[in-house]
């Protein structure tokens, strides 16, 4: 059975500007370590510049392995969802959406899905059938695929998030439903390296 395991991480944490920080590319760099006993195939990684140092800094424990831009990671609100479906703590979030911001960021949704939320292409020759492909991204693109994943409503990206360099990890197979294997996952990263970007008051 053909089966694509992707590798979804958010970029390491990252100042004000959007640059990668030192902390960052420590994170970028255990999560490489984690990932070196993988058959890496292919690191996809964001435009932007945060995530763009973070696929190249785990990069360096994948030798050989292609690193390369994907404009679908980019950082983007994948679904504006109605006045109903909106949770209160998200209330006034979506203001300053347009109609023309939430149908680009729609299209880009549906992009990503299109791209990377499927079985491997059978009829490309390769020693082996399966594939395994890092994705560097952002909190929002890895919501849109882990509720993609779980068929649930358009609006139920919200409210999940993911720390810095966490690694959630989906499969998809022939034939079958899309596998969550793992959610948030931070243990290559020690302590004081865990949840940054969140708030003290959340972090476990």
């Amino acid at each position: 059975m053909t089966t694509r395991h992707l590798y979804l991480a958010r970029h390491g944490a990252a100042d004000a500007f959007g640059e990668l920080t030192d902390v960052g590319r420590r994170q970028a760099g255990l999560l490489g370590e984690r990932l070196a006993g993988v058959p890496v195939d292919a690191v996809w990684h964001s435009p932007l510049p945060r995530a763009v140092a973070s696929a190249h800094e785990l990069a360096r424990h994948l030798p050989n392995v292609p690193v390369t831009e994907a404009a679908e990671l980019v950082d983007h609100v994948p679904y504006v969802p109605s006045a109903a479906e909106t949770p209160p703590s998200w209330a006034g979030f979506f203001d300053g959406y347009d109609d023309t911001e939430a149908a680009s960021g729609q299209r880009l949704a549906e992009a990503l899905v299109a791209r990377f939320a499927k079985v491997p292409d059978t009829t490309a020759k390769r020693s082996r059938t399966d594939t395994h492909e890092v994705l560097v991204t952002h909190a929002y693109p890895i919501a849109w695929l882990v509720r993609h994943a779980l068929e649930a409503p358009p609006s139920r990206w919200l409210g999940l998030n993911s720390a810095n360099t966490a690694l959630t990890v989906i499969e998809y197979r022939d034939g079958l439903p899309p596998t969550i294997v793992m959610f948030n996952d931070m243990s290559h990263l020690p302590a004081d390296l865990r949840w940054t970007g969140f708030p003290e008051r959340v972090r476990p």
